[in-house]
């Protein structure tokens, strides 16, 4: 599908058209529709078509089209989100995740689409933030403000400078940055090979244009939208990219929220915990079946 400013989106729908119910995951920056194919295997092979799953690349991400640096932000995510429920699923309940900037994304729909919002049923926060990205240190305090800006600067440079089968070829930057801040305990190297080619299949506005975007991310207010709707808060003890002080947030800011602590996991959690976060999607769309009668 096309985005209001034409950029083509790659989206993933699986189930029947008139599906009651229609789970929307909303995927990491970096990554792409992949970030979620563990809790895909697991909601169909629960429901079969008896929901539908909506998963899409980002702008600038994966199979969709590149976006200029000023295009990659919280807001316009969010808004290709709204287009893309409104063309794959205009009618019936809706299930909402994100992960990281997929959850930053739900909180922007919350401000731009209110009717999008009186139709979830169920809400998952995943390892994401509603504010003060520019307070992270990645664990590095004292050093945090030199390098933590190093961090994508250095993955966009890659990017420009180096084809994606370079990089493939000695992906020794993107398997650091993977290993040392996206992922806790224990590590299946199939999630981080995975985690590192979506790294490199991201070109350098991506890079640079979200990074940028987060620091001025600030959104714990429109939380309030999902006050009453079932949600749960996820979030990794060893996570350094939205760290567990910005899930406690998330949680306090939506009423009846559950905070879900998962030890030792990192920021990947639909890969690293995979079974915990589809679970958590289970436990959501059951009770948002039964709402629907």
């Amino acid at each position: 599908m096309i985005t209001q400013d034409g950029l083509e989106l790659y989206v993933e729908r699986h189930g029947h058209d008139d599906a009651p119910l229609t789970v929307v995951l909303a995927h990491c920056w970096t990554a792409d529709v992949a970030d979620w194919h563990y809790q895909v295997r697991d909601l169909l092979s629960r429901y079969g078509h008896e929901i539908a799953v909506l998963t899409w690349d980002h702008r600038g991400h994966g199979r969709s089209a590149r976006s200029p640096a000023a295009s990659c932000t919280v807001a316009d995510v969010a808004r290709d989100m709204g287009d893309v429920i409104d063309a794959h699923a205009p009618t019936g309940a809706l299930v909402v995740a994100g992960h990281s900037l997929g959850g930053m994304a739900m909180m922007s729909l919350a401000e731009q689409r209110p009717d999008l919002v009186e139709r979830v049923l169920g809400a998952a926060f995943v390892a994401t933030s509603s504010g003060h990205m520019d307070k992270v240190t990645l664990g590095m305090r004292e050093l945090a403000p030199r390098v933590k800006a190093q961090v994508p600067r250095l993955l966009a440079a890659r990017a420009r400078l180096l084809s994606r089968r370079e990089r493939r070829r000695t992906p020794r930057i993107e398997r650091w940055v993977v290993n040392r801040f996206l992922f806790g305990e224990p590590l299946r190297p199939r999630d981080a090979g995975l985690v590192v080619d979506q790294i490199i299949n991201c070109p350098p506005e991506t890079m640079s244009g979200f990074y940028a975007d987060f620091q001025t991310h600030e959104r714990a207010a429109a939380l309030a939208a999902y006050d009453g709707i079932p949600t749960v808060v996820l979030v990794g003890s060893e996570d350094l990219l939205t760290p567990l002080s910005h899930a406690r947030r998330i949680a306090a800011s939506v009423r009846g929220a559950r905070l879900v602590v998962a030890p030792g996991a990192g920021h990947m959690l639909p890969l690293e915990r995979d079974r915990l976060v589809s679970d958590a999607l289970i436990e959501l769309v059951d009770a948002a079946l039964v709402a629907t009668g």
